[in-house]
């Protein structure tokens, strides 16, 4: 007779460690509020958001709206299959070409979300043969496209392009190609790459460059094209419409038959289906929005700033940040979770970011700053804060 095992033990095993180290995570329902991009209700109480990466406010522009609406009327709810049997609509063609012509780029793949395109991409470029060199911090679907590549896969420390060096030199000749592979602007930190020096170094060791430019399109560089916009040397970008352009998707930047080679060898692009018309409609209009934001941009960066220097001026660490994505470091997980709980009582959401999406001992409090943060808002949140950092000791 066979013995029987509980065959979900080890769900419940792993559900108690994580709640026995202050790392289990739950759902929370919260429903935006229709005019203001930075306010949320839950369970009825108003609350003020700093964790969206909503960065411009466009997720409830009225443009978004209005094209997303327009083009469900015209093309219908879905795209009714992947790009390569009957998901291309000439919308899609479009915006391609737009996404191409708007960066300076040979051409553009649109993709169903950042995670999705990092998670295979390099599944399709590397393989064995191949080194992947990533930075230390990269998104965690960056890091699961280098596994699942089964290329060679090493991680070189925190933007040391120095680190970087040393193990490119070490390399040569070893491999088929080399990939290295990098955010521009690292979503737990909030610092940003020496995009000149990656660009040295790959053209030194003929090394395939991949950047991740989600977090800067929108709100960095030249019409916030991004850390990567227009600069030669850069093999393969990545964006994502998710961010600052307030609605859903990515999309790769590369040379032509680089798009051709994902078209017919990038699993993720050919096993889907391809974005609805409603959501192209939303990214259409954002493109159209995004370059002249130059105010809403300003503002932004004004006000990074000057949270980072009031957080300083309060004794917290906020790491190397230069940008709308703020940390403050605190590094125990009880004591992070406390910090997030004393906000949210006062109406304040905050992401309380712990192992093992950052290492241990790494726990920290991530604000993300938007334009629809007024300084009424900013100065709430820094009130609020310096009483907890008081209560604390």
């Amino acid at each position: 007779m066979r013995r029987s095992v509980d065959k979900y033990a080890f769900i419940e095993r792993a559900l108690a460690e994580r709640k026995g180290s202050d790392q289990f995570r739950s759902l929370q329902t919260l429903v935006p509020d229709p005019s203001d991009p930075v306010i949320v209700y839950r369970n009825g109480r108003r609350m003020l958001s700093f964790c969206s990466n909503d960065y411009l406010g466009l997720s409830r522009h009225p443009k978004l709206r209005e094209r997303a609406a327009a083009y469900t009327r015209s093309h219908g709810a879905g795209a009714t299959g992947s790009r390569l049997v009957c998901g291309t609509f000439d919308i899609h063609a479009r915006v391609e070409e737009k996404l191409a012509r708007l960066y300076g780029r040979e051409a553009a793949v649109l993709f169903n979300s950042g995670f999705q395109a990092n998670s295979t991409l390099l599944a399709a470029l590397a393989g064995r043969g191949a080194l992947l060199l990533a930075d230390k911090l990269s998104h965690n679907s960056l890091l699961q496209g280098a596994l699942l590549s089964r290329a060679t896969f090493r991680r070189y420390r925190h933007r040391d392009l120095t680190d970087l060096e040393r193990r490119l030199r070490a390399t040569v000749g070893c491999y088929e190609r080399i990939l290295i592979v990098t955010e521009s602007i690292f979503s737990m930190d909030g610092d940003r790459s020496d995009m000149d020096r990656l660009v040295e170094l790959a053209g030194e060791y003929n090394a395939f460059l991949i950047i991740d430019d989600a977090h800067a399109v929108g709100v960095w560089g030249e019409q916030g094209l991004g850390l990567t916009a227009r600069q030669e040397g850069i093999d393969l970008v990545i964006g994502t419409f998710g961010k600052a352009y307030g609605s859903f998707g990515a999309f790769v930047l590369c040379a032509e038959p680089i798009k051709d080679y994902l078209i017919n060898f990038c699993p993720g692009f050919i096993y889907t289906t391809a974005l609805p018309p409603p959501v192209i409609g939303s990214i259409e209009a954002a493109l159209e929005l995004v370059p002249g934001l130059e105010q809403e941009r300003a503002y932004l960066h004004r006000l990074s700033e000057r949270v980072r220097s009031r957080l300083g001026g309060m004794g917290f660490d906020t790491q190397s940040s230069t940008t709308q994505i703020i940390p403050i470091l605190l590094g125990d997980e009880g004591l992070t979770l406390s910090l997030s709980r004393w906000l949210e009582q006062h109406g304040i959401l905050a992401a309380a970011i712990r192992p093992p999406t950052v290492e241990p001992g790494r726990s920290r409090i991530r604000i993300t700053l938007s334009s629809g943060h007024t300084p009424d808002y900013i100065d709430y949140f820094l009130r609020i804060l310096q009483g907890w950092n008081g209560a604390k000791g």
